[in-house]
Parts: C-alpha cells; sequence; structure tokens
C-alpha cells in the first residue's frame, strides 16, 4: 500500500499491546484492506486518514491482538451449546434433574448431555445409572464427563449397546462395574466408543449450525483464531460450507483425527495453509497418548495416590503414535499428541526424539497437547526437541480442589508446570479445551498469572499474554499472518475495558470485551 492511501480504520487513544517486540505500545493503529497497515504515533496514522476513513476513540479502552486459542474443540463447543449443559451440577441429583427437564421438551432420539464433574458432589464419586434410569427410562441417554474421557449412560443406552456384566474391557478403555460386575453406566476413555458407536452422527445442517454458533462464541471472548484439535470429515466439510457461505470470522488450524483413511486422503490433498483468506490451516494431526487426569485414565509413572491400583490408561501404544508422526512428517504435516499423564508425556517426548533423529530437525513444529503432569527430569526436553507444550492453564483452576489427593505432596511439582517449561526454553501456547472449560480468554489470563493452593507457577502477564498471542499463533502454523499487531498481518484485533498488564487477577475475569474485529471488520460489540 501507498503512504498515500487512505486507511479504512484508525485506532487510537486507548493502551495498546500489540504483542509485537518491535513497538509493544504503539499510540495508534491504521487499518486498509483487512490487514494492519501502519502502528507507531498517532499523527503518523492520522497521516492516512481520508474522507471515508473509520476513527475509533478508544480512550480508557485496552486493545489487544486478536486472541488464538490453541487448543479449542470448536464444532464440539457448538454442539454443547444445544444439548444438556451440565457444568457446575452440584450432586447427582442436581445432573438428572437437569436431564429431565431437558429431555420433556427435547425429540431427540437420544438424549446427549456434557460437563458433570463427580469432585463437585458430596461423595465425590463416580455416579451410577439407577437414578438417571429411573427418571428416563424410554429413551437413550449419553452424559459426557466434563472432561470428555468418561462417560455415564442410562439403563436403556446400555441394553442398546448390548453392554453387560460379560462385556470385556476394550483396548484403552474401562467399563466401570460394581461390586456385583454389574456396569455402573461409567464407561472411560475407549469404552465410550460402544455407546457413542450407537449414536447417531448429527446431521451436516446441525455441523454447520454448531460452527456458527462455536464462532460467535468464541469472538464474544476476543478469540479470532484457534487449532481444533480431532476434526474428522464430516466436521471438515461443515467447516467448509460455512467458508463458502462467508460466515466464518475466525482463523481455524484444524487438526484431523487419527484417523488412517482421513490422513491418507489429507496426505494425497496435501497442506493446507491460510487458505479462504487466511481462514484455514489443514496441516496437523491429532493423536491421543493417555486419558484425563480428572476420570484416572492419564497414564502415570507411579500410581495415583487417591487409587494405588491404578496408574491411568495408555490409549495409544508408542508404536503407533511413531508411525503416525513420521508419516506427518513426511507429508510436511504437524503431530499433535495428547498427554496428560507423567508417563504419557515421556512416551511421547521419546517418540518426537525418535523421529527427530531419523527425519532431522525441520519445521514440523512438533506438539504436546495438555503437557499437565511433566517429571522434573522431562522439562528440559521440550526445548531441546523443539516440542511446543500446548497448556490449558484453566484447567488448574478447575481441578485445583481435587489434585492435591490424585497425584499427593510428593508429586504437585510436576503439576502444571508452566513456569518450569518456559524457563527451560520451551515454547508455550496458550488454551482452552473448550467444550471442557469455558472459551473465556479472560479466565485463561487471569488462570496463568495466578497461584493455585499448593501450586504456584504463575508466569508473568507479558509471557502469558504471548501464549495467548504470538506463541499460539506460532503453535498454529498461524505466526506469519497474525498473533500481533504488526504491519502486514491481518487486523484482527480485541477491545475490552481493563487492562490486563496491572489489573489484579480477580478483576481480570470480570472483563467485558467492547468489541472484535476481524480482518478490520466489526464481529462482536458496539464499538
Amino acid at each position: 500500500m501507498s503512504s498515500q492511501e487512505p486507511a479504512d480504520l484508525i485506532l487510537c487513544g486507548g493502551t495498546i499491546h500489540s504483542a509485537d517486540a518491535r513497538d509493544p505500545s504503539p499510540q495508534a493503529f491504521a487499518v486498509a484492506n483487512g490487514r494492519f497497515v501502519y502502528t507507531g504515533s498517532l499523527d503518523g496514522a492520522m497521516a492516512l486518514r481520508g474522507p471515508a476513513t473509520m476513527t475509533i476513540d478508544a480512550s480508557g479502552c485496552t486493545i489487544l491482538p486478536g486472541l488464538v486459542d490453541a487448543h479449542l474443540h470448536l464444532t464440539g463447543l457448538g454442539l454443547k451449546l444445544e444439548r444438556v449443559i451440565l457444568d457446575g451440577a452440584r450432586s447427582e441429583e442436581e445432573m438428572v434433574e437437569r436431564v429431565t427437564a431437558y429431555a420433556r421438551s427435547s425429540r431427540e432420539e437420544w438424549i446427549l448431555g456434557r460437563g458433570w464433574d463427580e469432585n463437585l458432589w458430596p461423595r465425590a464419586a463416580f455416579p451410577a445409572h439407577q437414578i438417571l434410569s429411573a427418571a428416563i427410562d424410554d429413551r437413550p441417554v449419553a452424559l459426557a464427563r466434563v472432561d470428555g474421557h468418561a462417560l455415564l449412560a442410562n439403563a436403556r443406552a446400555l441394553a442398546i449397546a448390548k453392554i453387560d456384566r460379560a462385556t470385556a474391557d476394550p483396548a484403552g478403555g474401562r467399563i466401570v462395574r460394581d461390586a456385583r460386575g454389574e456396569p455402573t453406566g461409567v464407561l472411560i476413555d475407549e469404552a465410550q466408543t460402544l455407546i457413542y458407536d450407537r449414536v447417531p452422527k448429527p446431521s451436516h445442517e446441525r455441523l454447520v449450525a454448531a460452527v456458527r454458533a462455536a464462532i460467535a462464541e468464541c469472538n464474544r471472548w476476543g478469540v479470532t483464531a484457534v487449532a481444533e484439535p480431532g476434526c474428522d470429515a464430516a466436521m471438515l466439510a461443515a467447516q467448509m460450507d460455512l467458508l463458502e457461505r462467508g460466515e466464518y470470522t475466525i482463523r481455524n488450524a484444524v487438526m484431523i483425527d487419527d484417523d488412517p483413511a482421513l490422513i491418507a486422503a489429507r496426505a494425497r490433498i496435501g497442506v493446507v495453509e491460510a487458505a479462504c483468506d487466511g481462514r484455514l490451516w489443514v496441516r496437523s494431526i491429532k493423536m491421543y497418548a493417555d486419558g484425563a487426569l480428572g476420570s484416572h485414565g492419564a497414564a502415570m509413572l507411579e500410581p495415583y495416590s487417591d487409587d494405588l491400583t491404578n496408574s491411568g490408561l495408555v490409549l495409544s501404544p508408542r508404536a503407533h503414535i511413531e508411525e503416525v508422526a513420521l508419516a506427518a512428517l513426511d507429508s510436511g504435516f504437524q503431530a499433535c499428541v495428547h498427554a496428560i499423564g507423567d508417563r504419557a508425556n515421556r512416551m511421547v517426548l521419546d517418540v518426537f526424539e525418535t523421529v527427530r533423529k531419523r527425519a532431522g530437525d525441520g519445521a514440523a513444529r512438533p506438539r504436546i497437547e495438555h503437557a499437565q503432569i511433566v517429571a522434573p527430569q522431562d522439562i528440559s526436553r521440550f526445548a531441546e526437541l523443539g516440542v511446543i507444550a500446548s497448556i490449558q492453564a484453566t484447567h488448574a483452576l478447575s481441578d485445583m480442589p481435587w489434585v492435591p489427593s490424585r497425584l499427593g505432596p510428593a508429586r504437585l511439582e510436576r503439576a502444571y508446570p508452566w513456569r518450569a517449561l518456559l524457563d527451560a526454553g520451551a515454547i508455550v501456547a496458550n488454551g482452552t479445551d473448550a467444550p471442557v472449560e469455558s472459551p473465556s480468554s479472560a479466565r485463561t489470563f487471569a488462570a496463568s498469572i495466578g497461584a493455585h493452593g499448593a501450586i504456584d507457577h504463575r508466569i508473568t502477564r507479558a509471557e502469558a499474554l504471548a501464549s495467548m498471542t504470538s506463541a499460539a499463533a506460532y503453535a498454529n502454523f498461524q505466526d506469519i499472518c497474525i498473533g500481533s499487531i504488526a504491519p502486514g498481518k491481518y487486523a484482527d484485533f480485541v477491545v475490552m475495558d481493563r487492562d490486563w498488564m496491572i489489573a489484579a487477577p480477580e478483576d481480570i475475569l470480570e472483563t467485558t470485551v467492547l468489541a472484535t474485529y476481524f480482518a478490520g471488520r466489526k464481529v462482536y460489540g458496539s464499538m
């Protein structure tokens, strides 16, 4: 753009945190053709004003780059919004009451929901299906735990899936049983497929509506880019439909599901990078090494302190992860592996070390999703191997009431080790894992800079902002075009009512996003 060509938009008057080391606190910026064309002084920006330029006076407000969520299940978030939401239910009875109320007005063949957490209940124990089955006996019900790594099915669903005391645990999964050996209705990790394989798949139209709703929810929190883990072919088709309709106000770095046919098909197509005017990337594969900490499925080096017979579940053997990671590298794809427990993290680091030795250094940017419990001797390996730690700081807020009993005091130092990872030189990208957690960007930032009970691994505000902007963009291969307010990058930015660099953590949680702009166009808010 010529310096004489007028800008479409100029913003000035507020506190701007650009996340760009070259000019971290500009007075103003200018936008033209959907990109930042100038950052710097007020006079410099105003020199680009023309008769049609829109000027935003953001006095009293704070402006950040469009926020990047490095791990958000976009389609899953949208689907959750239309099902029974069980977040925060304080008892099994309250959970069943919510499901029953939903069922009264629903004509769906299956009643689906998500969000229950037994740690919030008086007994802090997994539920059994009897109360749910007594309340709803005419339709199958499947309720996902908050982490998505366990579900509760009613008797009707168990019967449809033919799950009884003779049903064997599948590899990588567990059917929870009572003292008589009867299934309680709780299925963990791969055992969930016994139920979900019977649930009708969402229609294309429903998936499109879910993605549309999730994008709007993200924009409401100032999020303009995500990495979406575990997309299958149907989910990707829904994304393409909205992209073609021009209703896609987010930049999605899709991680395709660990499905051989899908991986082969995408390898034939090749890497998709910044397609549809910087809205779509398809160059990553998502695998699972273990389950979740909350459901005792995370693979641990030693047994759980509150379940001494259990060290968690390995969902994918090392040989499989290594095979897929090598194939990904050969195709130019990124390997992303879910690993929560310290045993799973070590296994995945071993895989990436082997892959690195065989393939050499490259631009693969391997990722470990969650990196939640890491043995001290494995911390330095992230930086040494170039492995990105894709964390979700909000898990610490949610998990603290029960993590000490799961891990015991000796292992708490291994938990949520963001500070140690950064100190060791690793790249740390932040996300929410929504719909496991709220997609609230304010909650992510506050969790990152705060102490959590016995765990104090807080990072600085500058590091937290980088983890939600530039570092997350790098983890998503989006860094060339987003992640900071800088000339040449897409003009994605968020205007909020308080300054995260100085506000108290409890005040950050009360943040109001006043406006979200995507490619220089307002997509949320009234400012």
